[in-house]
């Protein structure tokens, strides 16, 4: 079965539009409190951030061996466990609202430092890693490639950032 791009691409270019619109409204917004005590969240996103680097690393090291079908494996649990962190992070922050962070002086810059960089790459990774899955998927490999080197380290980085910032914010969620 060959996989054309002309349905994928628009639906990939709507989705990396919407996500990021959806999310920074949540933020917006005070918290609705619908679906009860949700205080456990931030520990299953950091789990599944770092479930995602893991399954990420493992990817790599499988394709640098030829393990393909092992590789793919790996790349779409990556790929579902940001999904479910996504859908999750959407509900928390739609329940909850905005967590304030309380650290003083140079660590609250540091802190800020990780947040910003990770908010605007895990932004640009919702259309990396679609489109770099996407060609893989549809056997363009030397277009896969090529933007996988991109998406990897992206990626990753978001992955881990996303443990750093909850274990920085970890004193500041009630529950």
């Amino acid at each position: 079965m060959e996989i054309k791009g002309s349905v994928f691409l628009p639906v990939i270019t709507v989705v990396s539009v919407l996500i990021p619109i959806l999310v920074a409204c949540l933020m917006l917004l005070p918290g609705q409190e619908v679906f009860g005590d949700l205080s456990v969240l931030p520990l299953f996103h950091a789990i599944l951030n770092g479930l995602t680097a893991i399954f990420l690393i493992m990817g790599f090291f499988l394709i640098i061996k030829k393990r393909i079908s092992l590789h793919k494996a790996c790349m779409v649990s990556a790929l579902c466990l940001s999904s479910i962190f996504l859908i999750s992070y959407v509900i928390y922050h739609y329940n909850t609202g905005h967590t304030v962070y309380g650290g003083k002086g140079w660590i609250r810059t540091v802190y800020f430092v990780i947040l910003i960089s990770h908010i605007l790459l895990a932004t640009s990774i919702v259309p990396l890693a679609l489109i770099t899955v996407f060609r893989g998927f549809a056997n363009q490999i030397p277009q896969h490639r090529k933007i996988a080197r991109w998406t990897l380290p992206i990626w990753l980085y978001v992955a881990i950032t996303g443990v750093v910032v909850y274990l920085m914010m970890r004193p500041y969620y009630g529950g």
